[in-house]
Formats: C-alpha cells, structure tokens, sequence
C-alpha cells in the first residue's frame, strides 16, 4: 500500500500557521485506487489516526507529517495533525581495528595485561583436584572482611564436632570508633549504651479520634497556603486537543506532495542537470514563447515592407515591442527516470477578470533540433474554469513505487477542485488516474 497526498499550509514551513492533508490516490499493488473513498468506513484509509505522511520537494524528503483527525470539508475528506522535522540520522560507533595476537609486539593499538607479581608460581591456580598444589601468597595490604564473631580461626578441632565458646586469640581487636547498631528494645546491649537516645528519630503513629475513623481537616481551615484547592469545573485534559484548520484557498497557501509508505525506499530525486548551463535558459525561453502566443500575447506582425524607394525612405525603423509579461510564472525540468532526458513543465497567467484572465500550462521535451515538443498544452479563462479547469502543478511523485516519477496537478475549477497524474514515456504524456472525475468537468483538459 503506498498513498499520495497533498500537504496544503500556510505561514512558516517548520512552523505552519494552519495545514491539511488532502488525500489523492492509494496504490494497492495492482492499480490507483481514490483515496478520498477508499476504504471509508468511517473514514478513508488514507487518513486513519497515526498514519505518517512524508513531505518531500523534487523527491527529496523535507518533514513529516502525522494525522490526528479528519473531517469532511467542502465535499471531500482533509486530515489534520502536526508537522515534525525529519528525524536525524543516528550516529554510527567507529570500527575498532582488530589486532592480530602474532602482530602484538608490532601493532601501535595500546593493550591492557594483568599485573604480574613476583611471588605468582607458574603453576597458577588450585585445580580443586585435591592436590597439596596452593596458589599465590595473600596481598598483606589487601584489606580482609570477617564476619562478626567468626570462630573459624580458633584453635579448636574442627572435626571434633565439640561446640567451643572461645574465640580466637588472634582475631584484631574490635575498634571503638566503629559504629554499632542495636535493636531499640535489644536488652543484650553494651554497658554505657542507652536504649532511649535524644538524638535518634523515631516514628510515631499519629493519634485520631476513635470516633471518627475516616476524619478530614476542612480545606478552609488548612493552615498550609500551597495546598491545592479543588473547585468545579472542566478538567483541561478532556476533549481532543483543538488542531488549526485550513478552510478555501487562501492567497498564500504553499503545497507540497506526501507519500506515506509502510516500506523506507531510497531517495530519487527528479531534479534534472543540464550538461550546459546555458540550454535551460534557452528552453525557458521558447517555453514563454510559446505560452503567450497560447495566450495571444505576441504583439502583431510587422506590416509588409513597400517597394517602393520613396516608400522606403519615408518609412521609419519601427522599435520592437518589449514581449507581454506573464504573471506567477512556474518554470520547472524533472527527469522522471534514471538516464531520461528532460521534461518541461510551465505555467503562467495574464491579468485581468473574466474571460480576460487566462491561464496556460505547458508539459514539453526538448526535441532533436534544439526546439521545443509540446506534449500537454491547457488554456483556460476565469469565466471557464468548471468546464475546462487550469493545471496547477504541484511536483512530480513516485505514486506507484517503481522508480518512475508522475507529474502530479491539481485541476482547480471556479468552486470545486480534483488531481491529476500524468506519465511522460516516449514522446507522450498520458493521464493515469484523476480523482472523483465527477465533480469537475474535463473536457478539453489535454487540448
């Protein structure tokens, strides 16, 4: 299962003022399933509770995305939730060189031994074979515990089985700075030891009225100002966290494509190199040629020059007219595959309202001369966007996990909006999924 969406905010990237995820397409392995209807019960698959998305610009990944909730929100399902940074990569323990035991005396890589003491035998350690063998002399500044009253040491026959009440004449003697406890109510006590110390804590059980077994002091009447208070009310944890919302299409509202995948795949990024820095800007240009003429913005044609030598003469040079401007330009070149060529993607509008607002998008590919293939040209005003929507891009996107990128467009109409995927293989651009195809109409959107 692979989704795609469309992650729509506003303000700061890392700290958007309000966003929403709208749901795009989900892959089942076999083909491009809606995702604003699959699987809703209650709700679409694609925007179930927990599910990550991961934000990505030209397929590099930029954040991540969890949902928390979704709603119904002009007709079709959004998600809501929280933005959070890419996590950082985890830092890798450096390798340690192996030292080879015969290449010891040669290796620079410091070795810890174990001191050896000149009164250590060869022999070693005690086998427990009941030998007469025994192991190294003690440390005599190694400090010994005994346990107190130990008579293991005395001089009485062990073997005997007789008790014996001596102890060992040997034994150091008990130091008076060290301390003893003792129980509080030990009668066996040394002399001198007081069973009631002043100094020494004591834990008392605190007296209570055995009338009244469950007594609580009023809170009015508590003598200690930090302690809480209780008053009725609303507890501040009940309730779903209130999560900001993103309602119509606000003037600065950015858009980046999502794909949540239960797989982590590699990187593959759709940005394309030019081998000449200079070509892009040459296909830029006849791009925004060939827009405004779709736009009918070329200024006319020069009139027919006389024959006449009078003519001529009285002809002046005409100045060429500077080329119309084309609003919110989006110039953009994908390689949509590993050792594919280039393809272009432009979009501009002019101004004005109604049918003198125009919008044009452009798919295209370098051709064999040096000029420009049109693939995929879409021209529409503001006074026709229900019947013919315009193409706004929005990136291109791995939709179906096989390492060739779609351009993904979302086709806004004047009240209703739905997206598009188009591949770009050999010379042609096809549309291979669109979303709710009923609410806009699509005709004439591949013209």
């Amino acid at each position: 299962m692979r989704a795609v969406a469309v992650y729509e905010y506003t303000g700061d990237e890392s700290h958007p003022k309000a966003a929403r995820m709208v749901p795009v397409c989900i892959f089942d392995g076999q083909q491009l399933n809606d995702a604003g209807v699959y699987l809703a019960q209650p709700e679409p698959l694609a925007l179930e509770s927990d599910v990550e998305y991961q934000l990505q610009r030209d397929g590099k990944p930029i954040g991540i995305f969890d949902i928390d909730t979704s709603a119904r929100e002009q007709g079709g399902w959004v998600g809501y939730g929280k933005w959070h940074p890419m996590p950082k990569p985890k830092a890798t323990a450096p390798e340690v060189a192996k030292v080879d035991a015969d290449d010891d005396a040669q290796s620079d890589v410091p070795i810890l031994h174990r001191k050896q003491h000149a009164d250590d035998s060869s022999g070693g350690s005690n086998s427990g074979s009941g030998s007469g063998s025994t192991g190294p002399a003690p440390d005599p500044d190694r400090p010994t515990l005994h346990k107190a009253g130990d008579t293991s040491n005395s001089g009485s026959d062990s073997t005997s089985g007789s008790a014996t009440d001596s102890t060992d004449s040997n034994a150091p003697a008990p130091d008076s700075d060290r301390p003893t406890l003792h129980r509080s109510d030990d009668s066996s006590s040394s002399a001198g030891a007081s069973s009631d110390d002043s100094s020494r804590p004591k834990l008392k059980k605190k007296k209570k009225d055995s009338d009244d077994d469950a007594y609580v002091a009023d809170v009015a009447t508590a003598s200690d100002p930090s302690r809480p208070h209780l008053v009725p009310g609303k507890f501040a944890g009940y309730g779903a966290a209130v999560v900001p919302t993103l309602f119509g299409f606000p003037v600065d509202m950015k858009q980046n494509v999502a794909v949540s995948d239960a797989t982590d795949r590699p990187e593959h990024l759709w940005n394309y190199t030019w081998a000449n820095p200079g070509d892009e800007d040459k296909m830029k240009a006849a791009m925004e040629d060939l827009a405004r003429t779709a736009l009918g913005l070329n200024p006319p044609a020069a009139p027919a020059k006389s024959k006449s030598t009078a003519a001529r003469r009285r002809t002046q040079p005409v100045t060429p007219l500077a080329p119309a401007p084309l609003l919110v330009e989006q110039f953009r070149v994908f390689q949509l595959a590993y050792d594919a060529g280039a393809t272009l993607v432009l979009s501009a509008h002019t101004d004005g309202t109604g049918t003198n607002e125009k919008f044009v998008t452009l798919i295209a590919q370098p051709d064999l001369y040096g000029g420009v293939d049109v693939l995929v040209k879409n021209v529409t005003d503001a006074a026709s966007l229900d019947l013919t929507p315009r193409m706004r891009l929005i990136d291109a996107v791995d939709a179906e996990a096989d390492n060739r990128g779609e351009l993904l467009f979302e086709l806004r109409g004047d009240s209703q909006r739905q997206f598009a995927l188009y591949r770009v293989l050999r010379g042609q651009a096809t549309r291979i999924f669109v979303s709710s195809p009923e609410s806009i109409g699509l005709v004439a959107v591949d013209q």
